[in-house]
Order: structure tokens, then sequence, then C-alpha cells
């Protein structure tokens, strides 16, 4: 990473830091240059450059580094633009951006940067965290690995109990580092994982489909590319029969009812019987 960008990702640490309140309170400029491993005055530098971004923060005697005012939206959506493109190296869509800065306001920043902070230095988090249901799960110990972007939402993948899930960033109402160090999991066993990821759902199953896509249909989704490895042959008709290899059939299914007429599961028989299964529930809603 240039030193451009490593002053960059610093600054927007540094703010990320001061909005968590999970880190030890009254952190002066020693502290973080510490934290960061450079000179003190590199700190009050970036806190300089901060002011000149219309970022309000100071280093004040007895309260140490610190906003004096609070982000709008639109500072934070901006915010979270630069620092997931430096830190995560992840194409955003500001729609995810958008509805996770509506839902957190500044704790997005703060437990964004909590998290990615975490992933780099391979300290486990405490997140607290909301239910499908009503209510928090307080104090959940995960080892995060990556955050990513899908389906409209900001997902951090982590390990919890041994199992590797995915947690919405939306719905993480805090996020706090521990510290205990987890082991590093390889680049290219987090990669393995979303290589055959439709959507959002990772897993260790593997399941090759083949679907036909009408003219229509082939001429919206194929352009996109919809998975890493894929086939694609076309008919006289303008239709193509599609194959590849995901994770989940759940996933798929629902894919495949969403889109509605056009789009035709071939093979397995399995995931054919659950189209069918899902496509007769949603018609029982209007018996």
């Amino acid at each position: 990473m240039s030193e451009f960008r490593n002053k960059v990702k610093r600054q927007l640490e540094i703010i990320g830091i001061c909005l968590s309140q999970n880190y030890p309170a009254n952190l002066t400029t020693f502290d973080l240059a510490d934290m960061f491993g450079v000179e003190e005055l590199t700190i009050k530098r970036d806190l300089k450059d901060l002011r000149s971004e219309a970022v309000n923060i100071h280093s004040i005697r007895g309260k140490g580094v610190c906003l004096i005012s609070s982000l709008n939206d639109e500072k934070l959506r901006e915010l979270i633009q630069q620092y997931t493109a430096i830190a995560i190296s992840y194409d955003t869509i500001d729609k995810s951006t958008g509805l996770f800065v509506n839902k957190l306001k500044e704790k997005a920043l703060a437990n964004l940067i909590v998290l990615e902070m975490c992933i780099e230095s391979h300290t486990k988090a405490l997140i607290d965290y909301e239910k499908e249901s009503e209510g928090v799960d307080f104090r959940r110990e995960v080892s995060p690995l990556r955050i990513f972007q899908r389906d409209n939402y900001w997902r951090v993948l982590a390990v919890e109990n041994g199992i590797t899930k995915q947690f919405h960033l939306n719905k993480i109402i805090d996020a706090r580092p521990t510290s205990y160090k987890f082991e590093a999991v390889p680049e290219e066993s987090i990669d393995e994982l979303f290589r055959y990821s439709w959507r959002s759902w990772l897993g260790e199953e593997r399941y090759s489909i083949k679907l036909r896509l009408s003219h229509i249909w082939s001429e919206r989704l194929l352009p996109k590319q919809l998975m890493e490895h894929e086939k694609i042959t076309r008919l006289d008709d303008g239709s193509v029969i599609y194959e590849t290899t995901v994770n989940s059939l759940d996933e798929i299914a629902g894919w495949v009812v969403s889109r509605g007429k056009g789009v035709i599961v071939i093979e397995p028989r399995e995931l054919k019987d659950r189209v069918i299964s899902l496509a007769g529930e949603s018609l029982s809603n209007y018996d």
C-alpha cells in the first residue's frame, strides 16, 4: 500500500476509534502514535488534515483526541466509501452504504473500522447483534475474516464457535476489540468460500446446476457474469443453457422463483422440487 493510502487509512481509523467508544478513554496523540507505529507529530498532522476535510477532531487536554461535533450522513457515506476502497478493496454500492448509515449513523463507520482493524491484526471481536426476532444477542465473540458487500448489504465473514458465518453489518449494534488473538485463515481458503456463493450464502456444499434462461432473461443477466465459473450454451431460439456450481440449493431456488417466467430448472431434480414447493407456498397466499 502506498504511503499516501496508508496515511488516509490511518486518518480514517483515528476517526473510527474516536467514534467506537470501545477503546480506552482519553487516548492522546502519543497513544495513537504508539498504536499506529508512527511519530506523535505525524498524528498531529493527521488531525490537522482531517480538520481541513471538515472533520471537527481535536486533541484536548484531559479528554484526549475526540470529535467535537457529529458527522452528518453525507460525510459518513463519503468516509465509509473512502475506507472500504482503501482497506477492503471492494467496490461499494451506494444503496448498501446508504442503508448502513441510515440504520446506524456514526456507529456504522465506527463498527466498520473496528472490525477491519480486528481482521488485519487477527484479533477477536465482541459484537452485539440484532436477532431476527426482537432483542439483541450481546457479547458474541467472533473472529472476523473479511468485510464484503452482497445483495445491497455490507456483511462480515467471521468464525463463531468454530463455525464460519456471515453477519449483516446493519445488525451489529456495537463492535469492540478484545485482547485475544485468533489464528489467521489463508486468503485462498476465504476465497474458496466465496467462489461458489450465488448471492450471499457461504458454505462448503457443492451442487452442479443447469438452468434454461429465456432470450429476455439471458440478455438481462448474462452480461453481469453471475458466477466466476460458468458455462453458457446458446440455443437457436435465443435462450441459453446456464451451468455452474453453487453451495446452496435453497438460495438458488428462491432466486429462480423470484425471477418468474423464463427461468427453468433442468438439473438437479432436487432443485426443481424445491422451486415447485416454494412457488406453491407463494401461491397459497392468494387462496
